[in-house]
């Protein structure tokens, strides 16, 4: 690797002539999932295309241009979240590069983009869940007993790939399903199966006959992945399917909309946050404090001031 003897705000140090070589160290250097280094190297060779796009010289970059290019991606149209994930690389890069004395940490203090605390995906109404519910049990023991899964236990759809039929277990005297969730490197946590959960998946299974208890709970009946594990998308399409079908077709009620359903039903049949929060294995209390937001909102539209005025003039 070609390097070459630089020096910058008082930082002497040998620095790649290749930026893909100081992304590369950058990269190997951390301590993180490869989902989280693949969305670095996306995110970083979008910051360099666009500092050569601007015919910037990197040692010569400073906060101004750090800010400026946040204020572009912004007006390009991403979303507040997209925009913070591109930011967070920088900043992160630029804390490894002044510890390894490339460059001086420019980006430190760059604030994310403020975004209100809110989920962009619908809950289902009670009277809507049951109609989803009602629409598939004519339309396969699969397809019932995972969207009655997604609507009573809150997992996510990677969640529902991941299980097993082992997974189903008992803790006490309850029946329960081992989670390997989103970012976690095993099956450490657990939902509770209750009756109206487990008697559709279990009428499932029978249908697949001799089973291994190491067989994914769900499998594929395609072709081409017939008695495989199915995939997100697969899950996403049956429930996208199905939202549809009852009349909720918008892109604001997808799969992930059901695990939201469960949240705030459980605050809507009088559960607390606690139990919200174990049921959907929030480790941030306040992360299951924005639905409450949903409850909140229902009462906006149910008892608005607007309305009120329509019956005086």
């Amino acid at each position: 690797m070609e390097i070459v003897l630089q020096q910058h705000q008082n930082l002497t140090t040998v620095i790649p002539q290749n930026i893909k070589e100081l992304v590369d160290r950058f990269i190997e250097s951390q301590d993180v999932k490869l989902s989280s280094k693949k969305l670095y190297r996306r995110t970083l060779k979008q910051y360099f295309k666009w500092i050569n796009l601007k015919n910037y010289i990197l040692t010569e970059i400073a906060r101004p241009q750090i800010i400026q290019y946040k204020e572009e991606l912004l007006a390009s149209g991403m979303s507040s979240l997209t925009v913070g994930s591109y930011i967070t690389s920088v900043r992160r890069f630029y804390e490894w590069s002044e510890a390894n004395k490339y460059y001086p940490n420019i980006a430190k203090g760059i604030k994310s983009p403020k975004r209100k605390q809110q989920f962009k995906k619908q809950a289902l109404l009670p009277e809507q869940a049951k109609a989803l519910l009602n629409y598939y049990e004519c339309k396969g023991k699969r397809d019932y007993a995972i969207i009655n899964l997604l609507l009573r236990a809150g997992l996510r759809t990677i969640e529902v790939i991941r299980a097993n039929v082992d997974d189903i277990t008992f803790k006490g005297s309850q029946r329960v399903l081992m989670v390997h969730g989103k970012g976690r490197d095993e099956k450490d946590n657990f939902v509770v199966l209750t009756d109206k959960a487990f008697t559709p998946i279990e009428e499932y299974l029978k249908t697949r006959g001799k089973i291994n208890s190491l067989e994914p709970l769900f499998i594929s009946t395609s072709n081409n992945s017939k008695g495989g594990r199915l995939t997100t998308r697969t899950i996403s399409k049956i429930a996208k399917d199905g939202l549809k079908a009852i009349g909720l077709d918008d892109k604001s009620f997808t799969a992930h909309s059901l695990r939201h359903t469960t949240a705030v039903n459980i605050l809507r049949a009088g559960g607390s946050l606690e139990m919200a929060q174990f049921t959907l294995r929030h480790s941030n209390p306040a992360t299951t404090q924005i639905y409450t937001a949903s409850l909140n909102e229902e009462r906006r539209l149910k008892n608005s001031g607007e309305a009120l005025i329509d019956s005086l003039y």
